[in-house]
C-alpha cells in the first residue's frame, strides 16, 4: 500500500498533487529546486536554467474563475485575468489553507529517480537529490509524481536560420525576455506567433522603432473580451456548447467561428490567417495585436530565409534592414532528465502516457505525470483532476488496465490527436478541455451528471449546462464531494462581477420579449440538432442518455 509519496515540483500541479496525497491519507514530500512555490509563476528577473520562465508584465489569458482549484475560489475581488504576482498570492493562500508548506523542501532539486533492485516486488522508487549547499541525498518512496511541466527547456533552432552566425545585434529566446527596457527605439524581430510571441510583440511596439512579426503558419487570433464584455471562457467553455460540439460536425463550427473572429477583424486583411481550420489548434489569445497590426507597429511577415549581418530577409523576399534584435519565440522543448530513459515509452514524436497520466509498460503503477497535458483551459483544473485520479490508483482503490491495453490506448490517443489536431514535436498533446476533463473525472466517480441533477436539482442543473465549465462541477458528487461546490457555482458570476463594481451603475431590467426571442432560438436550434442526429444515426441520442446517468465507484 502506497503511503510515501513525491512530488517533484511545487508549481500547480505539484500544489494539486500534495493535497490529492493528503486526501487520501498519504503523506507527500515535494522537492522544489527554486526557494519559492508557484513553478511558472515564480517571476524571476534573471531566467534559472532548468526553471521555466515568464516576464514583468505576464498576466493570465485564464479567467479566474476557470482556473481556481475545485475547492477553493479565488477571492471575489481579484481582477478576472489576473497579474503573474496575484497568481502566486493565490498558490500561497491554496498552499497556506490546506497546510501544504510543511511538505515542500524548498532549494532541494532531484538529481535521479531509479526502480528500487527490489520494484518488481514492492513498486517503490529512489530518488536522489542536491541541496543548496550540494550536498546529495537518496531517499526510498512508494512512488512518484513529475509536476515539473513544459516550459522549461527552450528551443532555439538556430540551424533553420542560416546567417544567424552574423547577426550584428543581440538576439533571445523568449525564455530570457524579462521586459522591454532593451529596445526603446530599436528595430525588433519576433520569430513566432504564440501567446508569448504575441505578447512580446505588442509589448515591446511601444517602445521600439518598429517590430516585425514572422509567423511561418499564421494563427487564428481570439480575445479574452468577448460578447458583452464577458471572459471568453467563460461565455463559450459551457457543456451545452460542448454538446453541440458532439451533435455537430466539426466543419459548422470552423465555419461558424472563423466568420466571428473575422467579423471582428479579418485575418486575411491582416495577414493573420492559417492554412489550418479553428479548431485544429489552440488559437492566440490576444485583444491588442490586431490594434497594433492596424496602427503600424507591429508588421507580420512570413518565415525568415536568411540572416545577413543586420539584415534579415523573409521567405517572400521582402527584406528588413538595421535589425537590432532578434526574439525567437518557438516554443519548449520537453524532457524528464532524472528518468531512466526506458521508464517513458514513445508513441510516435511524443512520450505516450495512458490518459496523458501513467507510463503504459511499468510492472506497477507507482509512477505518475501530472500537468504534462495542452488544452484550451488552464492547467490547475485539469492537474488537480489528474492529481485526484492518481493518488485513488496509488492507494488501489482504482485499478488500471493491462500493459497491453494502455498501450494500445495510448497509441489510440496518438492517431486521434495527429488526426483531429495540428500537432508538432514541440506540441505534440492536445485534448478537448471539456472531453479530457469528464473523461478523468468518470475514472474518480465525480463526473455531474445531468440526468440526475435535471430531476433532483433543477437550478443547478441549469447552470452546469449553461454555465461554464468550472471546476466546481466536479466537486458535487462522488469521492472529494465538497459542500460548497453548489454554492460556488451560483455565484461564480457575483466573483465575475465583483473586480468590476467600482462606481456605482444604474441597472436596466432585462426585456421580457428579448428573452423570450432567446428561448425560441434556442429551442430552434437545439430542436435542428436533435433531428440532424437522429436522422443520420437514430442510436447515437439514447445512447447518449444512458451515459448520463449517475455513476457509482
Amino acid at each position: 500500500m502506497v503511503q510515501r509519496v513525491a512530488v517533484i515540483g511545487a508549481g500547480p500541479s505539484g500544489l494539486a498533487s500534495m493535497k490529492a496525497c493528503l486526501e487520501e491519507g498519504m503523506v507527500p514530500t515535494c522537492f522544489e529546486s527554486s526557494d519559492d512555490m508557484g513553478g511558472l509563476w515564480k517571476f524571476k528577473e534573471v531566467s534559472e536554467p532548468n526553471r521555466a520562465s515568464i516576464y514583468r508584465s505576464l498576466t493570465i489569458n485564464t479567467s479566474k474563475e476557470m482556473m481556481c482549484y475545485s475547492d477553493f475560489p479565488i477571492p471575489a475581488d481579484y481582477p478576472n485575468y489576473m497579474h503573474h504576482s496575484k497568481i502566486l498570492k493565490y498558490f500561497r493562500m491554496y498552499a497556506e489553507h490546506f497546510k501544504l508548506l510543511q511538505h515542500i523542501r524548498f532549494q532541494t532539486s532531484v538529481k535521479s529517480v531509479k526502480q528500487r533492485p527490489d520494484f518488481t516486488r514492492t513498486g517503490q522508487w529512489e530518488i536522489v537529490t542536491e541541496n543548496r549547499d550540494g550536498q546529495e541525498e537518496k531517499h526510498v518512496f512508494n512512488a512518484v509524481i513529475c509536476c515539473s511541466g513544459h516550459y522549461t527547456y527552450p528551443n532555439l533552432p538556430l540551424i533553420d536560420f542560416p546567417g544567424i552566425e552574423t547577426f550584428e545585434g543581440k538576439y533571445l529566446h523568449s525564455w530570457d525576455y524579462k521586459g522591454p527596457e532593451d529596445m526603446y527605439g530599436k528595430r525588433v524581430v519576433v520569430i513566432g506567433i504564440g501567446n508569448s510571441g504575441g505578447d512580446i510583440a505588442v509589448e515591446s511596439s511601444r517602445v521600439a522603432e518598429q517590430v516585425y512579426m514572422s509567423t511561418r503558419r499564421g494563427a487564428w487570433v481570439i480575445r479574452q473580451v468577448s460578447d458583452n464584455g464577458l471572459p471568453v471562457d467563460m461565455k463559450y467553455n459551457t457543456r451545452f456548447v460542448h454538446i453541440l460540439f458532439q451533435l455537430l460536425p466539426i466543419n459548422f463550427f470552423n465555419w461558424f467561428g472563423e466568420k466571428k473572429l473575422n467579423t471582428m477583424y479579418d485575418h486575411t486583411m491582416y495577414a493573420l490567417k492559417p492554412k489550418h481550420r479553428l479548431f485544429s489548434q489552440i488559437p492566440v489569445i490576444n485583444d491588442d495585436l490586431p490594434l497594433k497590426i492596424l496602427s503600424g507597429s507591429v508588421v507580420i511577415k512570413p518565415n525568415v530565409k536568411e540572416i545577413r549581418g543586420s539584415t534579415v530577409e523573409f521567405e517572400d523576399g521582402s527584406i528588413v534592414e538595421k535589425v537590432d534584435t532578434i526574439v525567437f519565440a518557438t516554443g519548449y522543448n520537453y524532457d524528464f532528465p532524472y528518468l531512466p530513459s526506458n521508464t517513458m515509452y514513445k508513441s510516435g514524436h511524443r512520450v505516450g502516457l495512458y490518459k496523458h497520466v501513467f507510463p503504459p509498460n511499468l510492472e506497477h503503477p507507482t509512477l505518475a505525470v501530472v500537468g504534462f497535458i495542452h488544452a484550451l483551459g488552464a492547467i490547475m483544473p485539469q492537474a488537480e483532476m489528474q492529481a485526484r485520479w492518481v493518488t485513488r490508483v496509488f492507494k488501489r482503490i482504482k485499478k488500471l488496465p493491462s500493459i497491453q491495453a494502455m498501450i494500445q490506448a495510448v497509441e489510440n490517443d496518438t492517431k486521434d490527436i495527429e488526426k483531429h489536431y495540428i500537432v508538432s514535436k514541440l506540441t505534440p498533446l492536445q485534448v478537448d478541455f471539456v472531453s479530457y476533463m469528464d473523461d478523468i473525472a468518470g475514472e474518480i466517480g465525480v463526473r455531474p451528471s445531468l440526468l440526475w441533477l435535471f430531476f433532483t436539482d433543477y437550478p443547478l442543473f441549469k447552470r452546469v449546462l449553461w454555465g461554464p465549465v468550472s471546476a466546481y462541477q466536479y466537486r458535487l458528487m462522488g469521492p472529494g464531494k465538497w459542500e460548497g461546490a453548489r454554492q460556488a457555482i451560483f455565484t461564480q458570476f457575483d466573483r465575475m462581477y465583483q473586480p468590476l463594481k467600482t462606481r456605482q451603475m444604474v441597472e436596466q431590467e432585462s426585456s421580457l420579449a428579448g428573452s423570450l426571442v432567446k428561448l425560441s432560438l434556442t429551442m430552434m436550434a437545439g430542436g435542428a440538432a436533435v433531428w440532424y442526429l437522429h436522422a443520420r444515426n437514430p442510436t447515437t441520442i439514447p445512447t447518449l442518455l444512458s451515459s448520463l446517468r449517475p455513476q457509482t465507484v
